[in-house]
């Protein structure tokens, strides 16, 4: 084409228009920015990065497919002065002649022609060095910079066009501003510019929508929904700006409620799956398609996992590949990819259309893979969803790990594997079950027996034993799992002997088992302890538990041992309750508790054995039910507190299911019958606590405890010789019921038989303030009738000293009449919680004649006795303050008010007086 034929440098068709390098016609579209729709949502965070005051001569947006890129950047570029020149590459612009020619067109669209010396570079091959230089010296002479966005220009970022565009973009200096918009990274010297700042980006996770940004946009679609449901359309989305749109428009035509189909869509079936395929999957090679939807079965993969399952050797580079391009394929370091959540449901359902069958062959595979690789959990997950039972119980089995399904959370899906309901192999009855070994009915025995149903898990342990005994299979790990059974049996049965005999067999076998597998598995001893202790308690021997109890309550905390640290801190917690120390119960159950949140553990009314959500949705199932013996022991605190609604109130959470052993099933019956007895309700404390405990041995305890409760109602009743008869059979080792027959004597009009058994308790230190309070005052009784009032006074003292720190208030209220006339008065203002106080013994005889001064003027209130109880801590004025939030002043204010209304004058004065009120 002669030169005559070029205007401003372009070459002209015959209807002398402006063609291309190949002869076609600019196509105007390629030169516009796309409109912006009506629901366009206008992103101030990221129009403010790109309108910089002191723009850098290069920024790169990057992002995936439906990000938002490309409308951000023209909503930015529409309102500058002098306007941008927009260039949308597309296919057919690949090469450099092809790319400069339009780069050049869209500078004369944008208004900044450049002269028709530049000239097109050379056809199909690399561009005239001279034209590139004065296409830079024009744009750097120019007095205002021109913005040049060129859209989509992943498909051109081959290494010649990128090569070409770095010089143009160095010696343009300050007179070319490029914005490129891409999916991936352009091939430019990024480091250089990052470096020496003059390069602005704009990722996909800047991209992403964020919560507030979501609602926003869903409001200008017409829906309003509550933050929640937002939140949880983000998690799904990852704020993928294409996918909020789309969701958007199918919420708003579908029939059902916005809110619940935004929940509940299935992406598989949506015009998001219609996008993502197009846009994504068919865009890619088959060898990376086939990969993708292979992987659409993991959550977090390794290449060599993905290699696995396509049975190939080159997901690390196509997965790279995939990452750098944008592809909704997430790089978590370490060679760690997961894909996009909608992505990866689409590509599911994808799979499942096109291949039938084929997941589970894959959920297979990866088990293989991730158990041969060490990582256990994950393998097991998999065996589940591929619902290969003889896999999952080998694998449990010869890993130790069977201790885990007594601990939880288990994958999602093994309950119903190994409970009956499952359709996978290895899990049939009969001869099938007897082929696959005694490995499949250990782990049917283990899920059976965390949910405590004791008959069929006995039966799958016998059946599972009997073919070990036959020597079809054997093997320390497969004995050593029947071994923790069998104690966990014995618990449940409360047979100590069984779990004794199951712990000697286990220590029996530990020789034999690898050292550094046994690290890995701490469960396994804390399992067994935990089983022993209980065993222990249930049997009276609670010197044997404590000791069994607290080799686990003292090992290292892990996510491994949170279930049975917690339960033998709540059986310790039970031993100090039955010894008289509720404060200390009280303790090791909070601190327990606290302990166990922390590893993400329920609370053990919220535990169950119910499976949660599919195997997409949830990849664990709740663990075993808990004992829940905390509760019943925080219910009996509170009872001796006298805080009968909390009390109540702890009892009636506690699930209506029977008690998963004889320990937690007494524990429950103490509890409620103390309330009961508390409440009034006497011959109802006695049903509950003569309430039969299913269990192989009798616990010395448990029946003593219930005596005790018969005793307190043949009192009630006025029948001390039946109280007597009722704990007739009491021994030492049950303080609290030696206290309990030694009462009912001193009623019977036996003073020295009640005393006689109080000198047989144990020792200081070994009974806790809930025995020894009570002890103090039926000896103080005693002196009463005896007629020694400094001994009265000297006990009751005691007695009070002693409840106080513990808050003890239900041994004086069962005591009887008899000492409210040795107790100061207890004006109903000094209960701040419907309670009444323990109070100080009164100076004057048993006619109750007060020698001290009469109750406040007028009742403190809460702020007053806020600042009073920080008084009697010895805190300055100033710290008062400090601790409560208010100015120095304010505190001084109350103090003057307590003062007047305790008629006194000084500090040291009222914190006598409150605590001979009983206000401390």
């Amino acid at each position: 084409m002669s030169v005559d034929a070029l205007r401003d440098g372009f070459p002209q068709g015959p209807d002398g228009t402006d063609v291309d390098p190949v002869g076609d016609p600019f196509l105007r579209t390629r030169f516009v920015a796309p409109a912006r729709p009506a629901t366009f949502l206008r992103r101030e965070r990221l129009t403010a990065r790109l309108g910089r005051e002191s723009p850098t001569p290069l920024t790169v947006v990057e992002g995936s497919a439906g990000a938002g890129k490309t409308l951000l950047v023209a909503d930015w570029a529409g309102r500058l002065d002098p306007p941008a020149a927009w260039l949308t590459v597309d296919p057919a612009i690949r090469t450099p002649d092809m790319f400069w020619a339009h780069f050049r067109r869209a500078l004369r669209v944008g208004g900044a022609p450049t002269p028709s010396t530049t000239g097109p570079p050379a056809p199909a091959g690399p561009a005239d060095h001279a034209l590139l230089s004065r296409l830079a010296a024009e744009l750097d002479g120019r007095d205002r910079p021109v913005t040049v966005v060129v859209d989509e220009f992943d498909r051109a970022n081959t290494p010649e066009i990128a090569r070409q565009l770095a010089f143009v973009l160095r010696h343009g200096g300050s007179g070319l501003h490029l914005v490129l918009i891409t999916r991936t990274e352009p091939l430019l010297p990024l480091h250089r510019y990052r470096v020496a700042g003059e390069m602005t980006e704009i990722r996909d996770a800047e991209l992403a929508f964020t919560t507030q940004e979501a609602a926003a946009l869903l409001r200008l679609h017409g829906l309003d929904l509550p933050v929640r449901a937002v939140d949880a359309l983000v998690e799904r989305t990852r704020g993928w700006a294409a996918g909020l749109r789309l969701c958007a428009l199918a919420a708003r035509l579908s029939p059902d409620d916005p809110e619940v189909y935004l929940k509940e869509f299935e992406a598989g079936r949506s015009t998001i799956a219609d996008f993502l395929l197009a846009e994504v999957l068919e865009r890619q090679p088959p060898r990376t398609q086939d990969l993708l939807l292979r992987v659409s079965v993991l959550d977090r993969f390794r290449p060599g996992l993905a290699d696995a399952l396509t049975g190939r050797r080159d997901a690390a580079p196509i997965l790279a590949a995939l990452v750098r391009d944008n592809a909704f394929v997430e790089d978590f370091g370490h060679t760690r990819y997961r894909l996009h959540p909608l992505f990866r449901e689409i590509l599911l359902a994808h799979l499942r259309r096109r291949s039938p069958g084929l997941e589970r062959q894959l959920h297979r595979r990866a088990a293989q893979w991730l158990w041969s690789s060490g990582m256990l959990p994950e393998a097991l997950a998999h065996g589940a969803a591929a619902e290969d039972g003889t896999f999952v119980a080998e694998a449990l089995v010869h890993d130790l790990a069977i201790g885990r399904l007594l601990t939880g959370p288990r994958p999602d899906g093994l309950t119903k594997l190994f409970t009956g309901t499952g359709t996978g192999t290895g899990t049939g009855t009969g001869k099938e079950a007897e082929r696959a070994g005694p490995a499949t009915d250990l782990v049917r025995a283990a899920c059976e027996l965390s949910r405590h149903d004791l008959d069929r898990g006995l039966d799958h342990l016998r059946h599972a034993e009997e073919q070990l005994a036959s020597g079809t299979r054997d093997g320390a790990a497969a004995r050593l799992g029947c071994a923790l059974l069998e104690a966990t049996a014995g618990r449940l049965t409360g047979s100590a002997h069984q779990a004794e005999e199951a712990a000697r067999t286990v220590s029996a076998l530990l020789r034999s088992v690898p050292a550094a597998l046994l690290d890995q598995h701490p469960e396994l001893w804390a399992l067994l302890q935990t089983q022993l202790g209980s065993s222990r308690l249930w049997a009276g021997r609670l010197d044997e538990a404590r000791a069994a109890l607290d080799e686990v309550s003292r090992s290292p905390g892990t996510a491994a041992t949170a279930l049975p640290r917690r339960e033998s801190s709540e059986h310790l917690a039970f031993i100090d309750y039955l010894d008289g120390w509720p404060g200390r119960a009280e303790h090791r159950i909070r601190a327990a508790a606290a302990e166990a949140e922390r590893f993400g553990l329920p609370r053990p009314a919220e535990s169950g054995s119910a499976e949660s959500g599919s195997a997409e949705s949830s990849p664990v199932e709740p663990g075993p039910v808990e004992s829940g013996i905390g509760q019943a022991v925080l219910a009996a605190v509170a009872v001796e507190r006298d805080e009968t609604d909390r009390a109540q109130a702890l009892l009636d959470r506690m699930p209506d299911t029977a008690a998963p052993d004889p320990v937690t099933a007494a524990g429950r019956h103490l509890a409620r019958a103390r309330l009961l007895l508390a409440q009034g309700h006497t011959r109802a404390a006695l049903d509950v606590a003569e309430r039969t405990v299913p269990a192989d041995e009798e616990s010395p305890w448990a029946r003593a405890h219930a005596a005790l409760v018969a005793s307190a109602v043949r009192l009630a009743e006025g029948r001390p010789d039946a109280a007597v008869e009722a704990l007739r059979a009491v021994t030492a080792d049950q303080p609290t019921c030696l206290v309990g027959a030694a009462r009912a004597h001193l009623a019977a009009g036996d003073p020295t038989t009640a005393l006689r058994l109080l000198d047989d308790l144990p020792g200081p230190g070994r009974t806790g303030p809930a025995v020894t309070v009570r002890a103090a005052l039926v000896r103080a009784q005693a002196a009463k009738l005896a007629g020694d009032l400094p001994a009265v006074h000297r006990l009751l003292d005691r007695a009070l000293r002693q409840a106080e720190p513990e808050g003890l208030r239900r041994p004086f209220l069962e005591a009887g009449p008899w000492l409210a006339p040795f107790l100061a008065t207890v004006p109903p203002w000094t209960r701040t919680d419907g309670r009444p106080a323990p109070a100080s013994v009164r100076d004057g005889d048993e006619t109750g004649a007060d020698t001290g001064a009469g109750p406040p003027v007028e009742p403190l209130s809460e702020r007053e006795r806020d600042v009073l109880r920080r008084l009697a801590r010895t805190m300055s004025t100033e710290d008062i303050a400090a601790d409560l939030y208010v100015s120095v002043n304010t505190v001084k204010t109350h103090l003057k008010s307590v003062y007047r209304k305790l008629s006194v004058h000084r500090r040291n004065d009222a914190v006598r007086r409150a605590r001979d009120l009983g206000l401390l």
